[in-house]
């Protein structure tokens, strides 16, 4: 066979194999990005060329991150979605969560304005209250998303930019951490940058870990959600009756549009519970086996999808929290 075939031959047998490779054998272009990466952060951040040089040549391509980034675009119906946590295993884990960590939630509310059972719901649906933060290198998780994932590559080459300054400012081991296929990272899953911009050393110990100290966990959280806008005391959701031609309203579950529920009142839409008419909301369709679900998410809503961007996402949040909060207050023991 010509060398060159054979080499060819080698390299997709390899990727077949689902083998990884240091990053220093990706195709000629993909060389070309990282070099531009590496002059860009000796430029902006003072990193020595040779030495970041040699820490990504550590770096592994992972085939299968891409195959996770492609797949995490299938869609399930809501009611699917929701079963995943709305159950006994989330619910009586988020009340162990919360009776093990109430001075510090209590602590957070206080300070932030973020309920007890939102902090508790997020750690919860991100990394099931701290069991599972993630098993890819973040190093290998960003290089193969930054230099092999042209969709989003843009987006990631920041957050390795991001990444290598949070290692450098709090002197993480960043070969050797790990978190989700994406990069997310420890308890609450924050990427890179914003670990960077909200993470808090809530606890005063001198250091923000989100990889093992769940208060520091919890107090960015809240932080996270108050830089964005939370407002406490203020509703979150609620569910819609829609009737005749109201529906049209709830066609494209656009997080940037805003209606007045007066307008949505009269064309047929009504709540339970009385919301003022000038008060704004966005209207949201959910399918379910058989139809679909109607809601309106108030702006507390729209802040939990700037954690993550998914409708699925903030109703499943907002939907367990709400449980953890009755069963709370009801004093029902979880089970052990």
């Amino acid at each position: 066979m010509h060398l060159h075939n054979l080499v060819l031959a080698i390299a997709v047998a390899i990727f077949m194999q689902g083998i990884s490779w240091p990053i220093t054998t990706v195709p000629k272009l993909h060389q070309q990005a990282l070099n531009q990466f590496i002059g860009e952060m000796a430029d902006r951040h003072g990193f020595d060329p040779s030495q970041l040089r040699d820490t990504l040549s550590q770096a592994e391509y992972r085939p299968q991150i891409i195959a996770l980034m492609s797949k995490s675009r299938q869609k399930k119906r809501w009611d699917e979605y929701r079963n995943i946590f709305l159950n006994p295993q989330y619910i009586s884990g988020g009340l162990r969560f919360w009776k093990q960590n109430a001075s510090s939630l209590d602590r957070a509310r206080r300070r932030y304005g973020v309920p007890e059972e939102m902090i508790s719901a997020i750690i919860g649906i991100e990394t099931n209250y701290g069991q599972q933060t993630g098993r890819f290198k973040v190093i290998n998780a960003l290089t193969t998303l930054a230099f092999n994932y042209p969709p989003r590559s843009k987006l990631f080459r920041t957050e390795l930019e991001q990444y290598l300054l949070l290692s450098r400012d709090e002197e993480f081991p960043l070969l050797d951490l790990k978190g989700s296929y994406a990069g997310a990272m420890g308890i609450a899953q924050f990427m890179p940058g914003s670990y960077r911009r909200y993470a808090v050393d809530f606890d005063r110990d001198g250091h923000r870990d989100l990889f093992k100290n769940v208060n520091d966990a919890i107090g960015s959280v809240a932080n996270y959600f108050t830089a964005h806008g939370w407002r406490s005391n203020d509703p979150i959701a609620a569910p819609a009756t829609v009737r005749g031609s109201g529906s049209t309203a709830f066609s494209n579950n656009n997080l940037h549009l805003r209606i007045r529920l007066d307008r949505l009142y009269e064309k047929g839409i009504s709540l339970d519970g009385v919301y003022p008419g000038h008060r704004e909301a966005i209207p949201l369709s959910l399918p379910v086996k058989g139809g679909q679900e109607f809601w309106l998410g108030f702006e507390n809503f729209y802040v939990i999808t700037r954690y993550n961007h998914s409708v699925y996402y903030a109703m499943a949040v907002y939907q367990l929290s709400e449980t953890l909060r009755k069963r709370f207050d009801s004093f029902v023991t979880p089970n052990q």
